[in-house]
């Protein structure tokens, strides 16, 4: 209850019993071997199970420690108080350490859990019925309760978090608190993001542009070395929106992108996504989110030399978009004076070369250019709050 008060947690806990539940099998083996190595009572569910134990090694099926099979088409394995209050039993709490002595209940003291694929699931366009059956119930569970009680409890849910438990491991044959809490963090950041992701996908669904409640959710791209201005920090996150740009872009060459960098290349890109290609090549010039130069042209360096000719002096130092493969001819153009970034949606070899030798610029390939069409919400912060506002209207096209 939420007024109980507990003995301060152990800075170092040795473990006894893990329990590993893993969609993303990956080193999955070699995680329960180093953990059986170390004296580590191995528990497992389902195909991670069956995994461990085709490599030889022991593991106890979570089923031995419920009394109940996985029933309903898995939908319930771990959902159980031999599970929970294994995982969430203060061990130092003398009504805690009663209860599972009494109902025969023994601690978990790692919990490994890769959640269901929802997020790359819907994403690629699954359907409904499929996309529901994705939606991870047990796995957060689990790692909320792990996380609650990371005073004993070391919660992993990635393999990065699994190899600073196994290095902690080697190197003292224990975890400590400052590891534990962190890794909490991490799990609870992880189990945001993954509710995040479904509440999102269920608007998109439903065509509730504006929900009652909104969530966003992203994972770190770069750490920046300042934000706007030098005195401020900032960093750079990917969300799950599928929409080429600088979020996804492949940079060839040149430093980190900055702040201003990214801002700046997200409204170059957009801006020229707005002229369709197959009618004639574009390019834009943005400089301190300012569009200084925007043309059309029968080729690219047509275009540039165009959108140059709008604003020379605001272009030193700009970003530059294109709407089609960059080619040499334009590459030579654009390298003529100083440009901190060029994004397009690809480039030939002879564009590469051209700016291999300039080795400040940032290169960038989307890949493809966003649909100025496509649904989406554009978030803004203010003090307190947000404000959302529908990225395109209906009927939005590329101007004919």
């Amino acid at each position: 209850m939420p007024d109980a008060v507990f003995p301060p947690p152990p800075d170092r806990v040795q473990p006894r019993r893990a329990l590993l539940s893993v969609f993303d099998k990956t080193g999955l083996v070699e995680t329960a071997r180093a953990l059986h190595a170390l004296g580590v009572e191995l528990v497992s569910t389902g195909g991670t199970r069956a995994a461990i134990a085709e490599a030889g090694l022991p593991v106890r099926d979570v089923a031995e420690l419920t009394g109940f099979p996985e029933m309903m088409d898995g939908r319930v394995k771990t959902l159980h108080p031999m599970v929970h209050g294994g995982l969430l039993g203060v061990r130092d709490a003398p009504a805690h350490a009663e209860a599972m002595a009494a109902h025969g209940i023994g601690g978990i003291d790692i919990l490994y859990c890769t959640l269901y694929p929802f997020e790359r699931v819907s994403a690629a366009g699954a359907d409904f019925a499929t996309a529901v059956e994705n939606i991870d119930i047990g796995g957060p569970a689990m790692t909320r309760s792990a996380a609650k009680n990371h005073g004993y409890v070391a919660v992993c849910v990635d393999p990065q978090s699994m190899a600073e438990v196994l290095d902690a491991l080697h190197a003292e044959g224990a975890t400590r608190l400052e590891l534990r809490t962190r890794l909490a963090a991490r799990a609870f950041a992880r189990t945001a993001a993954y509710d995040a992701a479904v509440s999102a996908w269920f608007a998109r669904e439903l065509d509730d542009l504006f929900p009652a409640r909104m969530s966003v959710a992203g994972e770190l791209i770069q750490a920046m070395r300042y934000g706007e201005n030098p005195h401020q920090g900032a960093a750079f996150y990917r969300t799950g929106e599928v929409r080429p740009g600088v979020a996804t872009a492949r940079q060839l060459q040149g430093k980190a992108l900055s702040y201003n960098n990214v801002a700046d290349t997200d409204a170059a890109i957009e801006l020229v996504a707005e002229f369709d290609p197959g009618e004639s090549a574009a390019a834009v010039i943005v400089k301190h989110a300012n569009p200084c130069g925007v043309a059309l042209g029968r080729d690219l360096e047509t275009a540039y030399r165009r959108a140059l000719q709008c604003d020379p002096v605001s272009a030193f130092g700009g970003i530059v978009a294109v709407n089609r493969k960059l080619d040499a001819a334009a590459a030579r153009a654009i390298a003529d004076i100083f440009t901190e970034v060029v994004v397009a949606p690809d480039a030939d070899e002879d564009a590469v070369a051209v700016f291999a030798a300039k080795k400040n610029l940032r290169l960038l390939l989307t890949g493809g250019l966003p649909d100025p069409a496509q649904p989406g919400q554009t978030v803004r912060s203010v003090a307190g709050a947000c404000w959302s506002r529908a990225a395109t209207s209906p009927g939005c096209a590329r101007p004919t």
